[in-house]
């Protein structure tokens, strides 16, 4: 019997279950179908669980450096992976268990399975126990996400070839890790197994880590790679690798030649590809296999949109989030438009990142004349009493008019102060009106404030230009 409905999300991830909840809060009657699990990629195998593993291994490592401070641990810290992973799988499991309670208070039905759009307003179902439920709909979100991309030579289906999900469900340290490539993924990952004992060689076909951010970024992050032991191939690609006596060994080209890496693990993490291809049959327009938006969430195709990684635009778990809040205001026939100038980026590496708005080099490829302003940690009581202190916060001025473009943090809970820069981009605040609100004393927060006052001269605890 076929099932009507005003609206189906597919996917059940940070973008789908977002779009079901608030498609049914605005009256529409809506279906979410999750095919594997639900939160998705998300809260299942990516920001969460690799979170509470950065988190560990933070901590883990902060232990075993606290002499400084007087402080001790006679016998060293000790690493019980088996624990950790269960404490892990119950963070996650509080988080995702929530997903289902809360598509069914907010009366949006839910379905595990297969979906199918064999044509616009159809959504065909294969359950897992082989049933199929069809559906006659309005419209469609399109909300599947996206996966790790495999390279030639390194199949996921090896032992010791890990993307992403296989490296958050390590049940030992390995001795040996190479990580082909130097973005997000990679350095997060490769920094948190390094820092409970593993020896970590990152592989990068670029000329810099972390392509695409702020250089002076670059510089802060490469210094404490470094630091700490892991070794950096710049303008460098993986061949292959081969087992050997001793375990793995990786060949990578080099501008010295073929060089020879041993390894335990390999972990590869170049990117992550679109879940697109089921719908490619419709006819939808697509970008390097992502379906085409305009800013309401619209495909090509009247009655069918698309959010998240599946779509145009940064693939990131936020993101996603407010496209499906306002997809489902769309649906709902309300006036709601996604600004992805204000979508901030965020990487848990040690030292953290977070960037909102425009960064130096970019807003100079846009052409604004500039006023930067930068306060480095090393400057701020807080982060000195807490043995914090690389990196900076940069604020990214327009000259003409003094406002803020964008904010770029590098150093302690970056992560956690850049929603105040994200707030500043959002409403086109003046650099003085971050300078002129009052921050809390001692904390990180006054960084913020202290780089708009020097963008603008007016700074007190850091010379100005």
């Amino acid at each position: 019997m076929q099932q009507n409905y005003d609206a189906v999300v597919i996917g059940g991830g940070p973008g789908g279950y977002p779009a079901a909840i608030r498609l049914a809060q605005l009256g529409q009657k809506t279906l979410c179908v999750e095919r594997q699990y639900w939160g998705g990629v998300c809260l299942n195998v990516g920001c969460i669980p690799s979170k509470a593993l950065i988190t560990a291994g933070k901590k883990f490592d902060e232990l075993n450096h606290l002499d400084v401070m007087g402080i001790s641990v006679p016998t060293g810290a000790t690493l019980d992976m088996g624990k950790l992973q269960a404490w892990k799988a119950s963070v996650v499991h509080k988080l995702t268990s929530g997903v289902s309670t809360l598509l069914k208070a907010n009366k949006a039905d839910q379905i595990v399975g297969e979906a199918r759009v064999p044509a616009p307003g159809r959504v065909i179902i294969t359950t897992p126990d082989g049933q199929t439920v069809e559906v006659a709909t309005k419209n469609i979100v399109i909300a599947t996400g996206s996966r790790p991309i495999e390279i030639p030579g390194f199949s996921f289906a090896d032992d010791r070839v890990m993307d992403s999900t296989k490296a958050l469900a390590l049940d030992h340290v390995p001795a040996r890790l190479v990580v082909i490539g130097g973005g997000y993924i990679g350095l997060e990952l490769g920094s948190m197994l390094q820092k409970v004992g593993c020896k970590v060689t990152v592989v990068e076909a670029q000329d810099q880590v972390l392509p695409g951010f702020d250089p002076d970024v670059v510089r802060v992050i490469a210094r404490q790679l470094k630091k700490n032991g892991i070794d950096v191939l710049l303008r460098a690609k993986a061949l292959g690798w081969e087992e050997r006596d001793d375990g793995a060994v990786v060949k990578i080209e080099t501008a010295e030649g073929v060089k020879e890496i041993g390894a335990d693990r390999i972990l590869v993490t170049v990117g992550r590809r679109p879940n697109s291809e089921a719908f490619r049959e419709l006819g939808l327009e697509m970008e390097r296999g992502h379906i085409k938006v305009d800013k309401q969430l619209k495909t090509n195709i009247p009655g069918i949109y698309a959010i998240g990684d599946v779509a145009t635009g940064v693939m990131l778990a936020h993101k996603a989030t407010h496209e499906g809040e306002v997809v489902a205001e769309v649906i709902a026939g309300h006036k709601a438009f996604n600004d992805a100038r204000t979508v901030p980026a965020v990487v848990f590496t040690d030292p953290e990142i977070a960037t909102a708005g425009l960064q130096e080099p970019e807003a100079k490829a846009k052409g604004y004349t500039l006023k930067v302003g930068k306060m480095p940690w090393a400057a701020n009581g807080r982060a000195l009493t807490t043995l914090e202190t690389d990196g900076f916060v940069k604020v990214i001025v327009d000259a003409a008019n003094d406002r803020v473009l964008g904010v770029t943090i590098v150093g302690p809970h970056a992560s956690d102060l850049i929603s105040e820069a994200a707030l500043a981009v959002e409403m086109d605040a003046e650099a003085l009106d971050i300078g002129l609100t009052i921050h809390p004393h001692p904390t990180l927060g006054e960084a913020v404030m202290e780089a708009a006052k020097h963008a603008l001269g007016e700074a007190v605890h850091i010379v100005n230009k």
